[in-house]
């Protein structure tokens, strides 16, 4: 345990007594989240900032503007993708673009937050050295719970003020700013509970996605099924809520009574059910193993595999999904650009110079791809956590080297990066095909497009490698490097970065396809990038301290 730790546990109780320590225990919790929750509230609230200045330079007036949320508008798929457009003003097109997805990126903050200064701490054994001191039983959630609230009303500061000093009216940003802190709050009460129900931090991870990832698909169903009223299936989604606030266009203020009340029913579950455990346990216990173990945990990879089959499926579904849903929406991109050419030429940045529909789905392609890099990374970063949680030690105390038991790991994050891109290309070709009546329609050129983001995606992985086996303490900056890559694909071609800029990333480098002229050189380059990151961190990892 660190000093800092260690003064937090001994520091005087103040309050109630289940809430003493909860103040320092809070200090603790924002200094050591002093880089992750900074970065988050400045990439997230200048992303949602900077799209005003975009949609000004893309339809500078009112018909171009009342002719995309029209185009939107009469388009299912479209709005179940992006949602509805309810203002054709600059802020409403940046209500419409950022208000649901600014919510789902504050609640994945927020579950991150509240899950690492819970479950994680009773997992590590940490909060079980702080609670013999004078730390109140509810202190711990407590503190994780204010560490969220710090870091989402910096968020809704952000988002409002950015918007209100880029000159977009005030109230609508003050909504906008609400309703994405508002749902960031909401998901750190469910989070909160999660920790309460599971009996580790991954789980209680998974469990709060799936529950996010559920309310976006309501939200998804709910837009595709109505245009301008509100369906029913909005009202039980807290990414429909954030949309339904409605900035810009007539502000829903009673709408944020829903965040509101959501977050005390959440927050006072999560009370109720920490109350009736005890620490280190959980409501949904581990299922009990086999007597004997199979033959498939052997050696080092059926070990890695055993570790991380859930994650891997999971994410192959999610890829399907999503694969299936960008497909069927391809022949309606020329609705959403129609004949704005500042639009076409973002697609074609984005996806390359051939023709749109080549050019979308070279976009969903690319995105497919980045989005992978966050299961290659997570995998990677398996070992850190075996490592840092002491389960590595056994495994290592026995005939197994160290870079056998990484490569173990390696081979799952390669392979199943393989998997749930082949996954996602195959429903972005099929979902596609589907939509022009002919099934076969280029399913091959989709797949192999969705298939050459590999490399890339292979390259994000040396560099997690790199980190965690030369430099695992800045482990946590793995998801930096990530994030910042996706950034650059995602916001990249809409703010007009530099090309140098644009070069930061692995995946830029890559041709666009379907469409595009592919040539050996950038994959070679990539994959050598590749061996040579991987290479380097197996070397540190092989020759530095464990733990």
């Amino acid at each position: 345990m660190t000093a800092t730790a260690a003064a937090a546990a001994l520091a005087p109780a103040r309050g109630p007594r289940h809430l003493a320590g909860t103040g320092a225990l809070l200090r603790l919790a924002l200094r050591r989240d002093r880089v992750m929750i900074p970065a988050w509230v400045l990439v997230v609230g200048l992303t949602v900032a900077g799209m005003g200045s975009s949609y000004e330079t893309l339809y500078p007036t009112t018909a171009q503007r009342a002719g995309l949320a029209a185009s939107m508008n009469a388009n299912a798929s479209l709005r179940a993708l992006y949602g509805p457009v309810f203002g054709d003003s600059i802020g409403g097109l940046v209500a419409w673009r950022m208000a649901g997805l600014g919510a789902v990126l504050a609640a994945v903050m927020s579950l991150l937050i509240v899950v690492r200064h819970t479950r994680e701490e009773e997992e590590t054994g940490r909060q079980e050295l702080l609670s013999a001191a004078m730390v109140g039983r509810r202190a711990p959630l407590t503190a994780a719970l204010l560490t969220a609230l710090v870091a989402n009303a910096a968020l809704a500061v952000v988002v409002a003020g950015g918007l209100a000093g880029s000159g977009q009216p005030a109230t609508g940003s003050l909504a906008l700013g609400i309703a994405v802190g508002g749902a960031g709050m909401l998901f750190a009460g469910v989070a909160a509970i999660a920790a309460q129900l599971t009996e580790s931090a991954r789980p209680a991870k998974g469990l709060t996605g799936a529950v996010l990832g559920l309310a976006f698909a309501l939200r998804a169903a709910g837009d595709a099924a109505t245009a301008g009223a509100s369906s029913p299936l909005l009202w039980v989604s807290p990414v429909g809520w954030a949309e339904n606030v409605r900035a810009y266009a007539g502000e829903r203020w009673w709408v944020t009574l829903l965040f509101a009340g959501g977050t005390v029913l959440a927050v006072a579950a999560a009370y109720a059910l920490t109350a009736r455990r005890d620490i280190g346990m959980s409501f949904l216990p581990a299922r009990p193993g086999p007597a004997r173990a199979p033959r498939a945990l052997s050696g080092p990879f059926g070990l890695a595999w055993r570790l991380q089959r859930t994650t891997l499926l999971g994410w192959t579904l999610g890829f399907l999904c999503a694969g299936g849903i960008f497909g069927g929406i391809a022949k309606g991109a020329s609705d959403l650009v129609g004949g704005n050419q500042q639009t076409l030429e973002i697609f074609r940045r984005m996806g390359g110079q051939q023709g749109l529909t080549d050019a979308f789905l070279a976009t969903m392609a690319g995105m497919l791809g980045m989005i992978a890099s966050l299961y290659a990374a997570g995998s990677v970063l398996r070992l850190h956590g075996e490592e840092t949680g002491g389960r590595a030690e056994p495994v290592l105390a026995g005939a197994v080297g160290r870079l056998r038991w990484a490569c173990g790991h390696l081979a799952v994050a390669a392979l199943g990066t393989v998997v749930i891109l082949g996954a996602g290309g195959l429903a972005l070709g099929v979902g596609y095909g589907i939509s022009v009546h002919d099934v076969g329609a280029g399913l091959g050129r989709v797949l192999g497009a969705t298939l050459s983001q590999v490399p890339a995606v292979w390259t994000l992985t040396g560099v997690a490698v790199l980190v965690h086996g030369a430099l695992p303490r800045a482990a946590a900056g793995v998801w930096a490097v990530v994030g910042g890559c996706l950034a650059i694909g995602w916001i990249g071609p809409a703010l007009k970065f530099p090309q140098w800029a644009m070069d930061l990333s692995p995946f830029s480098h890559l041709p666009k396809l379907p469409g595009g002229q592919a040539t050996a050189a950038p994959f070679l380059w990539l994959l050598g990038l590749s061996v040579l990151f991987t290479a380097v961190g197996l070397v540190g990892l092989r020759r530095r301290d464990m733990g």
